[in-house]
């Protein structure tokens, strides 16, 4: 395994018992040889499900087999390697799904569209189902409650760390739990979800509350993170909900009732958004950029991935060379409405410009310093509206090039 990116936490948490759900990595040989590669959830009976994927025009099979479960809105099952993409596979490609799905619903008692797949890796490679197949059984017969560390590890490709996280949240007084782990590094500028990530909650919320709840959670999380611009094939986020916590159902998403589990849904999917990005490959520096003053909250999103998508602006932030007027470039080539006389931009909460050129008198030293530590915050003002949001994104490294240039051999 590589060496832990430089911006990983100390160590991941302890993610406690979700009621109703059970996992277990194992080694199938997919690709990688000596450590797992497969992660299998079981989930009880009358869980409900809900998913966003990739706006990828070229979905992996996994992916327009998850399209076709949802409309159910129940779970019973997820399967999960890495190693293998399974995109741009064809025929063979849609069978190996057909065939995982079939198994693991002979194993879990359920119907096949109950089971959702997921695959991470290299892609335009022939699926070897046999081995996936084959390590299905034992694999779920070794499922525990506790087991989401060496589900989250069984799950990584370039990843430097596992990705968990956990939260907390009350519906009537009753407190629920969520817990979640994902997967990414490279390849990442989600337009719907991230590479892979999976929550598991033991609240009761019907699949149409549910998936209203995760999609707009997702927008303000991996949908506003990006480490290298390339939206990947095969991005899957569910949520599945077992149903374990004793509390009155709810029934429509505008329940005030909701409130705690949305806030700790935004919650613990930042978390793991964040988490990606500072595992971006090669990353050294964790990024937030804060975009206010925009005409609508899409458009400061589109401003701020425009920064954080630019390779001038990420290698002068590997270099930690304050050259703002990249920043400037960046906010002009995004297409949204900006001023250029009204434009602030700010760098660790320094003016840097503002009417229309350099702030008088503008010391660059104390701005080289906060780009040259590990954290860097960028703020830009379009001096149009009111709205806002942050974007999260990582620096640019020769490092980068290093882990893609061999990521086959």
């Amino acid at each position: 395994m590589a060496t832990p990116s430089p911006l990983a936490p100390d160590r991941p948490p302890d993610l406690p018992v979700i009621g109703g759900v059970r996992l277990a990595a194992a080694g199938c040989g997919i690709r990688y040889q000596g450590r797992n590669d497969v992660m299998v959830a079981l989930i009880e009976p009358g869980a409900t499900v809900a998913g966003v994927f990739t706006r990828s025009l070229m979905p992996g099979a996994p992916v327009d087999w998850c399209r076709q479960c949802l409309p159910r809105g129940r779970a019973r099952a997820i399967v999960v390697n890495s190693g293998n993409a399974n995109v741009f596979t064809g025929r063979a490609g849609r069978e190996a799904v057909q065939q995982t799905a079939a198994s693991m619903a002979k194993i879990a008692g359920c119907h096949p569209r109950e089971v959702y797949i997921a695959s991470t890796g290299v892609i335009g490679q022939p699926m070897p189902v046999e081995k996936l197949v084959a390590g299905l059984a034992p694999a779920a017969s070794g499922a525990a409650e506790t087991a989401w560390l060496a589900a989250a590890q069984a799950i990584m490709t370039t990843d430097t760390f596992p990705k968990l996280a956990t939260a907390s949240a009350e519906i009537d007084g009753v407190k629920v739990t969520i817990n979640g782990f994902a997967k990414g590094s490279g390849m990442l500028a989600p337009d719907m979800a991230t590479m892979l990530a999976f929550f598991f909650t033991d609240a009761t919320i019907p699949a149409a509350v549910l998936q209203l709840l995760l999609k707009a959670s997702t927008e303000r999380s991996f949908n506003s993170i990006t480490v290298d611009g390339d939206t990947s094939t095969s991005d899957t986020v569910l949520l599945v909900a077992t149903g374990k916590a004793k509390h009155k159902r709810v029934t429509r998403v505008g329940d005030p009732r909701l409130k705690s589990f949305r806030q700790a849904l935004d919650r613990i999917m930042i978390d793991l958004a964040q988490q990606i990005v500072r595992d971006g490959e090669g990353a050294e520096k964790f990024v937030t950029i804060e975009v206010s003053g925009a005409a609508s909250a899409r458009a400061a999103r589109r401003v701020g991935l425009a920064i954080g998508n630019s390779p001038l602006v990420k290698t002068a932030l590997s270099a930690g060379d304050a050259n703002w007027g990249r920043i400037v470039m960046a906010v002009g080539k995004a297409g949204e409405k900006a001023d250029r006389d009204r434009l602030v931009v700010t760098v660790g909460g320094i003016r840097i410009a503002e009417k229309g050129g350099p702030v008088p008198g503008y010391d660059e030293t104390p701005v080289a310093k906060h780009m040259a530590g590990r954290y860097v915050q960028i703020g830009v003002d379009l001096g149009i509206g009111k709205a806002r949001w942050t974007v999260w994104t990582c620096d640019l490294t020769h490092r980068y090039i290093d882990i893609n240039a061999s990521y086959r051999s």
